[in-house]
C-alpha cells in the first residue's frame, strides 16, 4: 500500500473509528478482544493533536478540523487551580498526577494547532504548560516524571524508565525549544538546555537497562525518545554522535529481540530517525535497512474490517501474533515514518523537527 493510501486510511481512523470521542479526548488504545476503549488521556490527546495538524493536507481535509477538537479537549482539560495539565481530570478538588513528559507531548500538540492555524489561545496554553513544566518539575537529576496533585509533590522514583528522571525525557523538553522560538522567552532555551546536558551524561546506561528482552524492546521506544529530542542539537557534535551511534544501538537490539517481541512504534521510531539523520548531514542513511524498516512498519497496519480497527496500526507482536490494542501513538509514529520514507524516495523529505509527532 502506497503511503497516500495508508495515511488516508489511517486519518479516517483518528476521525471515524471512535479513538476521538465526540468532545476531542483521545482514548489511549483500542482492545480488539475485549471490544473497549481505554479511558482517554490527555497526553495521547496531545500526540493526535500533532499527528491530525500534520495529517492534514497529506490526507483527509477533515484532519485540521479533528486536530482543533482535540485541541479544544485540551483548552478546558487545563487544571486552572494547580496550573498543569493532569493525567486525567481532577475533580472536586480531589487527588491527581501531572507527567512532566505528558506536559510536553501537549504543548507540542498546541503549538501544532497555533501553526496551523494562528490563534493565540493555543500559544497561550502552550506557553502556559511549558512554563509549568521549568518550574513545577525541576530536581537535581533531570526532572521529576510525576507530581502528586494538589500539592505538586514528586512521587517516589520507581525502577520503571517512566517512572525515574532519564534521558527519555529530553523528547518533552523539545517544547521548550519551539515554545522558545514562538515566543522569544530564553529562560525556555535554557531550560531545554539543562535537560540535554542531563540526557547526555546519563544516557549510555540506559540500554539495555534490563535483563528481560520484552522489557528491552519497551526502553528502545524510550530511548528513541531521547535521540528525537537530540534533534534540536544537532549541530552539536556530541549530540550529532549520539545520534548516529544511538541509532545503531537501537537497530540491532531491534533485529535481536523482534521474533520475541516487536513494537511497531519502535520500528517507525527508528526509520524516522534514520531519515532526519541522513536530511541533516549526520549519519548517511542505510537504504536496505530502511527499506526493511518501513516494510516491517506497514506490516502493522490494519487494512479492513470493522470501523474500530480499520486503517489503525497495531501496537505491536509477541511470537509473530498481533497484540489486541489498536493505538493512537502508534499510528501516528507509523504513518508518519512511512509518508516521510516515500518522501525521501521522490526526493522531497525535508527534516523540520517542529513536524516530528
Amino acid at each position: 500500500m502506497r503511503a497516500s493510501a495508508a495515511a488516508q486510511r489511517v486519518a479516517s481512523w483518528f476521525l471515524d473509528s471512535g479513538i476521538q470521542q465526540a468532545d476531542g479526548g483521545v482514548a489511549r488504545y483500542y482492545r480488539s478482544d475485549s471490544r473497549r476503549y481505554a479511558p482517554v488521556s490527555t497526553e495521547i490527546t496531545g500526540y493526535a493533536v500533532s499527528a491530525l495538524a500534520w495529517l492534514d493536507g497529506i490526507a483527509a481535509a477533515e484532519c485540521l478540523n479533528g486536530a482543533l477538537r482535540s485541541a479544544g479537549y485540551l483548552l478546558d482539560a487545563w487544571d486552572e487551580r494547580n496550573a498543569t495539565f493532569p493525567f486525567e481530570p481532577v475533580l472536586n478538588g480531589g487527588r491527581g498526577y501531572a507527567y512532566f513528559f505528558d506536559c510536553g507531548i501537549i504543548a507540542r500538540g498546541l503549538l501544532a494547532a497555533w501553526r496551523a492555524t494562528g490563534q493565540a489561545e493555543y500559544l497561550e496554553m502552550a506557553k502556559r504548560c511549558g512554563l509549568s513544566m521549568a518550574f513545577d518539575f525541576i530536581a537535581d537529576d533531570g526532572m521529576h516524571p510525576i507530581l502528586q496533585l494538589p500539592e505538586k509533590q514528586p512521587l517516589a522514583y520507581e525502577a520503571q524508565w517512566s517512572r525515574s528522571p532519564g534521558c527519555y525525557q529530553l523528547k518533552s523538553a523539545m517544547a521548550w525549544r519551539e515554545l522558545a522560538e514562538a515566543t522569544g522567552r530564553s529562560e525556555l532555551v535554557s531550560a531545554y538546555e539543562r535537560m540535554a546536558a542531563f540526557a547526555m551524561a546519563t544516557h549510555a546506561g540506559f540500554l539495555p537497562g534490563d535483563p528481560s528482552d520484552e522489557r528491552v524492546m519497551d526502553r528502545l521506544h524510550a530511548y528513541a525518545y531521547f535521540l528525537e529530542g537530540l534533534l534540536p542539537a544537532s549541530d552539536r557534535a556530541g549530540e550529532r554522535a549520539a545520534i548516529a551511534e544511538g541509532i545503531e544501538r537501537i537497530s540491532g537490539y531491534l533485529r535481536k529481540i523482534a521474533p520475541i517481541f516487536a513494537r511497531s512504534d519502535v520500528y517507525a521510531q527508528l526509520l524516522r530517525l534514520r531519515l532526519y539523520a541522513d536530511a541533516l548531514g549526520i549519519a548517511p542513511l542505510d537504504e536496505p535497512a530502511a527499506a526493511a524498516e518501513a516494510d516491517a512498519v506497514a506490516g502493522f497496519q490494519q487494512a479492513d474490517g470493522e470501523r474500530r480497527i480499520a486503517g489503525g496500526f497495531w501496537f505491536g507482536r509477541k511470537n509473530g501474533d498481533l497484540l489486541p490494542f489498536v493505538n493512537p501513538v502508534s499510528a501516528a509514529f507509523c504513518v508518519q515514518a512511512l509518508v516521510m520514507w516515500e518522501q525521501f524516495q521522490r526526493g522531497e523529505f525535508q527534516a523540520d523537527i517542529a513536524l516530528l509527532v
